[in-house]
């Protein structure tokens, strides 16, 4: 089969809110030929299978899942980028050139500058090691989301949410929209002070709770649950979702023997989303999972400055120091320093006002206590401006907990 070869300035992959922030930005900056790559019949990523509201901006007003995707795409049309939905990119075929296929065949993309903006996906059952029987109903939220609002599939009747995140939420909306009752959320964490929980339409939050297995066949029939305490019991129910647990879609990434930062599980980045092979950026949830639409929009947006210069210089600056941090903290981002930005910070626990210490080769670079709690599974921001303090030629930068 003949494969069809092209030039572009920008090639950006993935057409959720990062990708089309990114690709409105740079075209209306002046960037001729910017080409957004979407493996789905429609951009948007996530959010179309949002239905419900909370998407937007102030000035936007507030919109639904699927209005934010539309005003996106439209944006990024406006601006003169072009978008192209059913395009698989299949792997690298030189530092800037993408191998990719589509209803039109086999094209090798070469660009300027790549942008990386592949999202995030929820880790399914098999990933999570939960045991038992393989049988139907058995969802994460964007798999429940699309059955729902774009197939209009049946689910069940009975239902148990697995977390307590803002898109646990989501998933107890999506299941009433579909007339399914919610038994009960379940989640590991411990109970949140204040009652900072919403209720999912009366159903109890089991906290300190873990899924242990799954019965039944050829359809769910219960999900076997153990207390912190060690007691044991079974929840029947015919569908079970799995919700948050985000890991990047980074096979791409990899593909292209991009560094990887360990903690995240995305490309290690600077503050200008300049990953470690020159040329190449990510933006969005590719670099940390399970941030809202507007966090990734936002990143989609900053890159664009960043992509200019490289545009106009063709320079890429050396790699500053990498980033590391202490537990109970679990990822960072940026994680490699450099000017700029600011920092992304999530724990694995909930932490009372903490006492965040940076420090490069055993010198303090900053020190600040929090004036609030922070919660597992939602990040929280961190000032950046010490990093012009950073010595790129030195050790790894740790933060931590005191």
């Amino acid at each position: 089969m003949t494969r069809r070869e092209r030039l572009v300035d920008v090639l950006i992959v993935g057409a959720g809110p990062a990708g089309l922030a990114a690709a409105a930005g740079l075209a209306a900056a002046g960037v001729r030929r910017v080409e957004v790559l979407e493996r789905d019949r429609e951009p948007g990523g996530i959010p179309r299978h949002c239905a419900h509201g909370g998407f937007g901006t102030r000035a936007s007003g507030d919109l639904t899942g699927p209005a934010y995707a539309v005003r996106l795409a439209a944006e990024a049309r406006a601006a003169g980028a072009t978008l192209r939905t059913g395009i698989t990119v299949t792997g690298w075929a030189g530092p800037r050139t993408l191998d990719a296929t589509g209803p039109g065949g086999l094209e090798r993309i070469t660009a300027r500058a790549v942008v990386l903006a592949t999202g995030a996906r929820e880790r399914p059952r098999a990933a999570r090691l939960v045991p038992g029987t393989r049988p139907a109903g058995v969802y994460t939220t964007g798999e429940l989301q699309q059955s729902v609002h774009l197939h209009h599939q049946p689910i069940g009747t009975r239902a148990v949410v697995v977390g307590d995140e803002p898109v646990s939420l989501a998933a107890a909306d999506t299941l009433r929209t579909a007339g399914v009752r919610l038994v009960v959320r379940v989640t590991e964490h411990p109970p949140r002070p204040f009652a900072a929980v919403r209720s999912s339409g009366g159903a109890p939050l089991l906290t300190r709770t873990t899924v242990t297995a799954l019965t039944g066949r050829p359809r769910l029939t219960g999900v076997r649950v153990r207390h912190a305490d060690g007691r044991t019991a079974t929840l029947a129910c015919d569908t079970v979702v799995f919700t948050a647990d985000w890991i990047p879609d980074h096979e791409l990434a990899r593909r292209g023997g991009l560094p990887m930062d360990p903690g995240t599980r995305g490309p290690a980045h600077d503050p200008a989303y300049r990953t470690g092979q020159p040329g190449v950026f990510a933006v969005g949830n590719l670099l940390h999972g399970g941030e809202s639409a507007a966090t990734a929009a936002r990143e989609g947006r900053a890159v664009t400055g960043p992509v200019l210069a490289h545009l106009d210089t063709g320079s890429w600056p050396t790699g500053g120091a990498p980033l590391a941090v202490a537990a109970p903290l679990e990822w960072a981002a940026p994680n490699v320093t450099g000017p700029g930005g600011r920092l992304l910070l999530r724990t694995g626990r909930r932490l009372a006002a903490p006492l965040l210490v940076v420090s490069q080769d055993g010198a303090l670079l900053h020190r600040k206590r929090l004036a609030r709690s922070v919660a597992p599974g939602r990040s929280f921001s961190l000032a950046a401006h010490w990093l012009g303090r950073v010595d790129p030629q030195g050790g790894t930068v740790h933060i931590r907990i005191a």
